[in-house]
This record gives C-alpha cells, sequence and structure tokens, in this order.
C-alpha cells in the first residue's frame, strides 16, 4: 500500500468515527426528550426545588419524583458533554466552514437550553418558559440529526435526478412537512404544558362526536392537537405517495419516508393509548419521543430532498454519462 493511499484511507477513517459519534449525540439527545416527557408525565416537575444543584448537592437520594428530575438533569448533563466534544472534533478536524459554526450552534442551543431548565424550576414551571424549553429541545434534536447527516458518506456523494422541476417540487413539499410537524409538535407542547391532556377523554370520536358541542380553552388546546394530527397524517401520506412515485429507486429517500409512515402509525396509536390510560407516564412519554422521532425523520427527508436539488444541471448530466459510459 503507497503512503499515498494511506493517508486517504485516515481520513475517511476519521469522518466515519466522527459520523458515528455524532449519531450517539443524535440518539442521546432523543433519550433526553423521553427523559423529559417522563418528568412532565409523571407531575415530577418541581420534585427538586432547587437548581443547579438539587438540594444543594450533586447526588441527592434518588427517591420518588427526584429520580425523574434529578435523572433527566443527569442526562441533560451528558448530552452537553458530548455536545462539547461533537463542536471541538468538527472544529478540528472539518473543513466545511458552515458545518463547524453548526457544531458550536448545537452547543449555544444546548446551553440555552439548560439554562430555560433552570428557569422553568426556579419560577415554579411557567407554561411559556416550559413550552420554550419543549420546543428548543426539538430544535437541538433536529440540529444533532443534520450534523449526522451531513458527516455521513453518502451526504458526500454524487446525487443523480431525473427531473429538476420533481426535485424542486419534492424538496418544498418536505420542507412544509417539517415545519408542519414542528408545528404540531408545540401544539402538544402546548396542551401537555396546560394539563389539557385529558380534556377530550375519549378516541378516536371527540365525546362521542366529532366537534365538541362547547369549547372551553382546555377543550380547544386538546382538539387543535387533534385536528393538527390529521393533517400530518394527511401529509405525511401524501409526502409517501409522492417518494413512491418519483424515487423509489433512491434509498436515501425512501428509507426516511417510510421510516415516517411507520412512525406514524405508531404515533397515532400511542396518542388513543395516551388518551384511554388517562395519561399513563410510559406511553404518554413514548408519544412524546415519537413526535420527536418523526420531526427527526421529516428533517432527514428535507435534506436528503434539497440535497439532489443542489447538484447543478450539468453535473447531472456528466454523471448520467459517465453512469451509461461505466455501463
Amino acid at each position: 500500500m503507497t503512503k499515498t493511499h494511506e493517508e486517504s484511507i485516515v481520513p475517511r477513517e476519521r469522518a466515519s468515527r466522527l459520523h458515528l459519534y455524532s449519531r450517539l449525540v443524535a440518539a442521546c439527545t432523543l433519550f433526553l426528550i423521553f427523559a423529559g416527557g417522563m418528568v412532565t408525565s409523571t407531575g415530577s416537575g418541581l420534585a427538586v426545588p432547587d437548581w443547579p444543584l438539587s438540594y444543594g448537592m450533586l447526588m441527592p437520594p434518588m427517591i420518588g419524583g427526584i429520580f425523574y428530575e434529578h435523572g433527566h438533569r443527569m442526562i441533560a448533563t451528558l448530552v452537553g458533554l458530548l455536545t462539547i466534544g461533537l463542536a471541538i472534533w468538527l472544529h478540528r478536524t472539518e473543513e466545511r466552514v458552515w458545518l463547524r459554526r453548526l457544531g458550536w450552534g448545537a452547543l449555544g442551543a444546548v446551553c440555552l437550553q439548560g439554562l430555560l431548565g433552570g428557569i422553568t424550576v426556579l419560577y415554579f414551571l411557567p407554561t411559556a418558559v416550559s413550552v420554550s424549553h419543549a420546543g428548543l429541545a426539538e430544535i437541538f434534536f433536529a440540529i444533532t440529526v443534520s450534523i449526522a447527516i451531513f458527516t455521513s458518506p453518502g451526504w458526500k456523494r454524487r446525487v443523480v435526478y431525473r427531473e429538476r422541476s420533481h426535485a424542486l417540487r419534492f424538496t418544498t413539499i418536505t420542507a412544509t412537512l417539517a415545519t408542519i410537524v414542528f408545528v404540531q409538535i408545540m401544539a402538544g407542547a402546548l396542551m401537555r404544558h396546560t394539563g389539557a391532556g385529558l380534556a377530550i377523554p375519549d378516541f378516536p370520536l371527540v365525546f362521542g362526536g366529532l366537534i365538541p358541542a362547547e369549547f372551553t380553552t382546555a377543550i380547544a388546546t386538546h382538539y387543535i392537537h387533534r385536528v393538527g394530527a390529521l393533517f400530518v397524517a394527511s401529509i405525511v401520506i401524501w409526502v409517501l405517495g409522492r417518494a413512491w412515485r418519483d424515487h423509489r429507486d433512491q434509498p436515501e429517500i425512501m428509507r426516511p419516508a417510510l421510516l415516517l409512515g411507520l412512525l406514524l402509525v405508531v404515533q397515532i396509536a400511542l396518542g388513543g393509548y395516551t388518551v384511554l390510560s388517562e395519561k399513563l407516564p410510559v406511553p404518554t412519554s413514548l408519544h412524546v419521543v415519537t413526535g420527536a422521532a418523526m420531526w427527526g425523520a421529516s428533517v432527514i427527508l428535507a435534506l436528503r430532498a434539497r440535497r439532489h436539488l443542489s447538484v447543478p444541471e450539468q453535473t447531472e448530466t456528466a454523471s448520467i454519462g459517465l453512469s451509461e459510459a461505466t455501463v
């Protein structure tokens, strides 16, 4: 093996390790969202009344609600440390300036998230701060997912598509889907943090019908979330159809699209069970984390669709010609 060949393998191995590490950060962030869901679902948000310490200690007795609240803080600390490592790793090895900046952006987001968590506790769970804390968690998760995509080997490969107009339309559709999923998650966060999760006690009907006979603030909040779920389901099904029609031979598009469809089915089932079980903590938290996973899958799909659009037409033509010549 020549020295030049050896030197070319080393950067690839480092890039592969960075990609695996970024996936670890994203996975830990998803678990952190589940842990945060358990804090809310068990009513443990004020089980530890001080911050940043817990009863003035680094490790209080892990009993009752303290287990969920302090456990959430411990996982958040781990994610924060992992994010520091990710930002430094990107800064030292990544040639793309914008990606290095995204790494530091992730670190800034996780620091702000920790601060919002502290404010949530110190000011006794104000709704605006709690919902903002939930929303920023989703944004941070999307950043970690994006970094994992940008550092993947597949992202650096040339992408060939058949028609640019199809790619443009699909890019717009997937970006719209990701936006709608995020809005739906925020509607769920508002419902959760205002205690409206059981304002409508039956499922799939609404007080035995389709529309409530009367609206209170809690019923309206809950009903908006249900209507939003139907809207999200319709858009996901539409996107799946478009992906199958135009991109079924492209696994980088079909994998996140099919994952999104699967998660949709799971999410609807968990949403129904959350209501019918009167918000048992585990299924409720799984509903929260599955929503986050749908958001992550929609972000991946949108990024992959945008990657198809970003390849210049002359590059596409050259790539197709080279492919045909090779065959």
